[in-house]
């Protein structure tokens, strides 16, 4: 009996380019890769666990972050509770950017490459970049449903902005945050009546960031109720054509047929044999 050499089995049956490879589990979706790091498991299923919480986070927050510090005694009865939000979610951020630093590879190299994750710590206001990360995840991925509720908080949040810097100020008219939920519906809806309007600079930077979010969700709603009138049509369309339709789809799903019945009568002879 020949002696097996069981190193040379190892050496034939392993590539030699996998051999310093780490597995990545199947259950572990490879996440952002501006986020994350190549090969590395535990940063992927942290980030892919965290993303989604943080950034709803974000956007459930914009009416804290966007407010300058100085004027919070302005727009708010109690600023403790104020100053209080902004220093709980930076200690969020921060956990949330010590915990993926640790988990990297080259800690210092992850950190220092990561700017936007350590500003965000520092200066809340970085993080309407994650809202809008999720607005335009939502928009991609076309799911309208998604989008619509993220366009809904997006509007409260600017409501409440409105309502912040106006319900003080002289000569103001959106004095509570009733008529700042009823300006921000007509004025997202395009409507405009008139009635009451902004009069500070931050108040019409916010209003002007409605309306772009009104003209954005009324396109976005309008192109998906195209979209399903057309695939109804298409739809008729197909159940009416007979099999000697000689339009394009017509020819496309005889060819679809054939083609199906030339891989049955292939895979059946392979089992005859």
């Amino acid at each position: 009996m020949s002696e097996v050499h069981w190193a040379d089995v190892v050496w034939e049956t392993a590539p030699v380019s996998d051999a310093t490879a780490v597995p990545i589990p199947p259950d572990v979706e490879s996440a952002d890769p501006s986020e994350s790091e190549p090969d590395n498991p535990r940063l992927d299923r942290w980030i892919n666990k965290t993303t989604l919480p943080l950034d709803l986070l974000a956007l459930c927050t914009i009416w804290i972050t966007l407010v300058p510090l100085g004027t919070i005694h302005h727009v708010a009865d109690r600023p403790a509770l104020w100053y209080f939000g902004r220093i709980a979610l930076s200690v969020i951020y921060g956990t949330d950017m010590a915990i993926r630093t640790y988990l990297s590879r080259n800690r210092l190299r992850y950190f220092t490459h990561h700017p936007v994750g350590v500003l965000a710590v520092i200066l809340p206001v970085i993080r309407l970049i994650f809202s809008l990360r999720l607005l335009r995840a939502m928009f991609k991925r076309g799911n309208t449903v998604h989008f619509v509720f993220v366009s809904i908080v997006l509007l409260f949040n600017l409501v409440v902005i409105v309502w912040g810097f106006e319900r003080n100020s002289s000569g103001a008219n959106i004095t509570s945050l009733g008529i700042a939920i009823w300006w921000g519906c007509v004025t997202v809806f395009t409507v405009g009546y008139g009635d009451y309007f902004p009069v500070t600079t931050p108040g019409r930077i916010a209003a002007v960031g409605i309306m772009v979010l009104g003209l954005t969700t009324a396109a976005v709603i309008t192109a998906q109720i195209a979209s399903s009138f057309m695939d109804q049509a298409q739809s008729r369309r197909n159940a009416a054509s007979g099999p000697d339709d000689d339009s394009t789809d017509g020819r496309i799903r005889r060819i679809e047929e054939m083609l199906n019945e030339h891989f049955d009568q292939t895979g059946s002879s392979k089992d005859q044999t």
